[in-house]
């Protein structure tokens, strides 16, 4: 039976959906946080609550600092690590204020301690929001430099018992070269874990990568930005590409 004004039956009873900085990135200025965009995403969030959906997010900070990027640059790695989950706690506070605004509780965890802004990482208060219907937005990483939101993302998918981790971008899914360059690009519609690594194809990191192949989660890449593109995928259909054991 479809789901009450939805129009389908969602897929997945419970999802993780990994969003990077750039998604909330202003696109006249190449950095910061537009809150138009950010309203944009919060609105499809929020058409996906009413499916019944349990949604968590983890949120990336490279539209503020990039923790990698300073390294290069001559700052103390770890340093640089820090900053940069600072950055996806304001990503994940103006998610949180967008979503709120249009009737959807929601919670912002953070693996570093910021009492005054966040509730700290518990998980096991994160599935108790999760089961009473609120958006709980994962920030700051997993707490420790040296790994990234996509790492941070296949963990905290895991640890709340995730379905599927449904990585957003603003390409269709992934392709054996770069589509914005190459326009004879092909898109897979299915890869295997070890092709991804084999490939080195950019999903998400190795560490990543590994952790979900370890455990059988499905990573779905799609386009964010495509209206529609996030129900279409929650209830079912065929969008965007599926990473997964076997083909």
């Amino acid at each position: 039976m479809a789901e009450e004004g939805t129009g389908c039956k969602p897929a997945f009873g419970r999802v993780l959906l990994k969003l990077s900085g750039e998604a909330f990135m202003d696109s006249a200025t190449s950095q910061g946080i537009d809150p138009d965009v950010v309203g944009s995403i919060a609105d499809q969030l929020a058409e996906v609550k009413d499916m019944g959906v349990q949604l968590a997010v983890v949120v990336g900070g490279g539209n503020i600092f990039r923790g990698m990027a300073a390294s290069a640059r001559g700052m103390d790695r770890a340093t640089a690590d820090y900053m940069g989950m600072l950055a996806t706690v304001m990503n994940a506070m103006a998610l949180q204020d967008a979503l709120e605004k249009r009737g959807v509780y929601t919670r912002v965890q953070t693996a570093i301690n910021m009492q005054e802004v966040a509730e700290p990482y518990i998980r096991r208060r994160a599935l108790r929001h999760l089961e009473k219907g609120r958006v709980v937005v994962f920030a700051a990483g997993t707490g420790n430099p040296y790994f990234t939101t996509d790492t941070s993302a296949a963990l905290r998918a895991l640890e709340i018992g995730a379905e599927a981790i449904i990585k957003a971008t603003k390409v269709h899914g992934v392709y054996d070269m770069d589509p914005m360059k190459y326009p004879e690009a092909e898109m897979f519609e299915t890869l295997t874990y070890l092709e991804v690594l084999n490939r080195e194809l950019e999903v998400m990191d190795a560490t990543a990568i590994s952790l979900c192949m370890g455990h059988s989660l499905p990573i779905i890449v799609f386009n964010l930005f495509e209206e529609g593109n996030l129900k279409r995928l929650l209830c079912g259909e065929k969008v965007g590409t599926v990473v997964c054991d076997e083909k």
